[in-house]
C-alpha cells in the first residue's frame, strides 16, 4: 500500500486534477515572483476581501520544498479516491479544503490583536492534512523494519513527509495542518451528513457555509474593532 496501488492517476481523476492545478498555479505564481505574496493574511481576507487570494492560497504552494513534498502526498492519498470512488472524493476534498480555509480564516481573526501570526502559509493543506485521518484509521501497517535499532513501518515515511510539510513554515504551516486534521475528522465523523451527499447538493451546501461564515466574521470584526 505504500505506493499507493496501482502507478499513475488511473481512476483518480480528481487527484489528477488537484496535482495538475496545485503544480501549476505554484509555477506560475513563482516564476511571476508571487509566490511570498499568497498567504493568507487578516488584512487581504477580512479587511480587503480578496476573493482570489482565498482560491489561490487554497493551491498555491509557496515554496519548492513544500511543493514537492506536497505533491507526493496528493499523490500517494489518491489511493483513497479509488476506494471510495470520484463522486464521494469531490465530495471530501471540497469539504476538507473548505472547512479548512474557513478554520484558518477564523484563526486569523481570532489572533488580529496578537503578535503570535499575520500570514499563514499557502497551498492545499487541508486536503492533504485531512486524508491522515483515513490514513490513520483505514490503511494498515504491512511490513515494520529498524533502521539503526529505531522501528519503522512501512507508512513511516508519510507521516515524516507530511511531519515535514506541517513544519515547513513553523506556526504559518502549522495552523493549515491542524485545520486539516480538524476537517478530516469532521469528515469522518459525518457533520452535516456530509459523506452522503452528492457533487451538485455538496457544492450547495458549501456554498451557503461559506456565505453564514462570511457573515459571523463580519459581524465579529465590527463588534471587536
Amino acid at each position: 500500500m505504500q505506493g499507493g496501488g496501482v502507478s499513475g492517476f488511473q481512476n483518480a481523476p480528481v487527484t489528477r486534477a488537484v496535482v495538475l492545478a496545485s503544480g501549476l498555479l505554484s509555477i506560475v505564481f513563482s516564476a511571476n515572483r508571487r509566490a511570498r505574496a499568497l498567504g493568507l493574511s487578516y488584512q487581504d481576507i477580512i479587511k480587503n476581501f480578496r476573493v482570489w487570494r482565498i482560491f489561490a492560497s487554497g493551491f498555491a504552494f509557496q515554496s519548492t520544498p513544500e511543493l514537492m513534498f506536497g505533491l507526493y502526498l496528493l499523490y500517494y492519498f489518491r489511493v483513497f479516491e479509488r476506494q471510495i470512488g470520484s463522486n464521494k472524493y469531490s465530495v471530501f476534498s471540497l469539504f476538507t479544503i473548505t472547512v479548512s480555509l474557513l478554520l484558518a480564516i477564523l484563526s486569523l481573526v481570532l489572533l488580529k490583536d496578537t503578535n503570535y501570526i499575520s500570514t499563514l502559509a499557502s497551498g492545499p493543506y487541508g486536503l492533504i492534512f485531512a486524508s491522515f485521518i483515513p490514513f490513520f484509521l483505514d490503511i494498515p501497517i504491512t511490513s515494520r523494519f529498524r533502521i539503526f535499532g529505531v522501528n519503522f513501518s512501512d507508512k513511516s515515511f508519510i507521516y515524516l513527509a507530511g511531519l515535514q510539510l506541517l513544519l515547513s513554515s513553523w506556526k504559518r504551516s502549522f495552523i493549515p495542518g491542524i485545520c486539516g486534521l480538524i476537517a478530516g475528522s469532521l469528515y469522518r465523523l459525518n457533520v452535516l451528513g456530509v459523506r452522503r451527499m452528492k457533487v451538485i447538493r455538496a457544492l450547495f451546501s458549501f456554498y451557503t457555509l461559506i456565505i453564514q461564515c462570511r457573515l459571523v466574521t463580519s459581524f465579529y470584526v465590527q463588534w471587536t474593532d
